[in-house]
């Protein structure tokens, strides 16, 4: 009898969690979980983690429901994406976030448009949190797809301003993945250079393979053989690491501006090669002075204290964030009346307030261009990832001047 009883209350008990458990608005995460970028990935799984306890800590959305984070696979692959897509469908999913790999994101959008237009009761919003694609909130905007990072284009008018004002830079080599955004990063640069330093050469142009690259060895040879002073590379994860360690292996003095310097597993390799010679575009840094930066800094670490990696990336924030505030103004958890709040929509983050452009959907937000160097617990006062080197800003730019002209013609449900 003591048996039956203690199962029945088993039962209960898993009854009443389920149900809880039921009620709470799922969020899933479609990234790179193995493979070569498996350690972005996983950072990214933390970052998102810390930020909804928070949310959940402070009481949720719609007066004490939770946020819960479910993770899928992507393997940096649009057809695997794709499949971890089908399977959130399938279970009722109505919000994913996607970051890594902007042919991820093309892939997402296209089937997400097609789902949508069908099942427009069963609709999922895309929150993208890294992909920049200039494409995505331009040709291919969608009204379902939200993009909380600054774009290529952005990025590159962030770095090409910078690089412009430095009169020693006469040669530059672009080194970029061979897919949509790094091809967007190459194409950027070109023409922006071209308008700002019409006397600089493009003594290099390469794209190579997306996470296939073990050896950067003979590409760094092509860059020491051109004579450039700098490299505008948008690549991110090893593919960063490994051009980095060859670079260092080879005695290659250049200045390097990137996207993604500061990325998990980026800083180890770059170490103090890299101290005043590498710089980098990003919305957010460690260093950038503010109380709320500080916080997201130390409690990470306090959270998270066997891992390798630190706080990097502030997107996460302010993608949830907004949702969250979305949610609560819509009154519902439904996607429809989300997006629509989400359109315009006014927050202020860490460095200053975000605008997310209801003509296409693409945030704008306060960015900044750093330089990797040795952290004094001052000015930079926060290393990474246990390097002794940290970020320090060298220009900030106001939301208001990072806006770009956009093709966008969305049709709205």
């Amino acid at each position: 009898m003591r048996h039956l009883v203690a199962a029945a209350l088993a039962a209960v008990t898993f009854s009443a969690g389920s149900a809880l458990a039921a009620d709470n608005i799922k969020v899933a995460f479609i990234d790179p979980l193995s493979g070569p970028f498996a350690n972005v990935g996983e950072s990214e799984v933390r970052h998102f983690q810390l930020i909804i306890e928070g949310i959940n800590a402070r009481g949720g959305v719609l007066g004490g429901r939770k946020l819960e984070l479910a993770t899928f696979d992507s393997k940096a692959s649009p057809q695997e994406a794709v499949l971890a897509l089908k399977q959130v469908i399938d279970q009722g999913i109505h919000y994913i976030l996607q970051g890594n790999s902007s042919s991820v994101a093309h892939a997402l959008v296209d089937t997400l448009d097609k789902h949508n237009k069908r099942n427009p009761d069963e609709a999922v919003l895309f929150l993208n949190y890294a992909a920049v694609d200039p494409v995505l909130t331009n040709e291919k905007c969608t009204f379902f797809h939200f993009r909380f990072d600054a774009d290529a284009d952005m990025k590159m008018s962030a770095i090409t301003d910078v690089l412009a004002m430095d009169k020693n830079i006469g040669k530059v080599y672009l080194l970029n993945q061979d897919y949509a955004f790094g091809q967007a990063v190459s194409k950027a640069a070109k023409l922006m250079l071209g308008k700002k330093r019409p006397d600089i050469q493009i003594v290099g142009d390469d794209l190579h393979p997306l996470g296939k690259v073990k050896d950067f060895a003979p590409y760094v040879t092509k860059i020491k053989a051109s004579g450039a002073n700098a490299v505008i590379t948008g690549n991110w994860g090893n593919d960063l690491s490994l051009l980095i360690k060859a670079s260092k292996d080879a005695g290659l003095k250049v200045e390097y501006y990137t996207y993604y310097g500061g990325i998990t597993g980026t800083p180890p390799a770059i170490g103090e090669a890299g101290a005043g010679h590498l710089k980098m575009v990003s919305q957010w840094h460690a260093n950038v002075g503010t109380p709320g930066a500080e916080k997201w800094v130390t409690s990470y670490r306090e959270r998270f204290k066997g891992a390798k990696d630190d706080f990097f990336y502030s997107t996460p924030v302010t993608a949830i964030e907004m949702l969250a505030k979305a949610i609560d103004q819509a009154k519902s958890a439904d996607p429809l009346p989300v997006a629509k709040a989400l359109e315009g929509m006014k927050w202020m983050s860490d460095t200053g307030e975000v605008v997310m452009r209801a003509d296409n959907h693409q945030l704008l937000q306060p960015m900044f261009v750093s330089t990797f160097t040795k952290a004094d617990g001052r000015n930079p006062k926060f290393d990474i990832e246990k390097t002794g080197f940290g970020f320090k800003t060298d220009r900030r730019i106001e939301a208001k001047d990072t806006m770009m002209p956009t093709t966008c013609k969305m049709e709205r449900p």
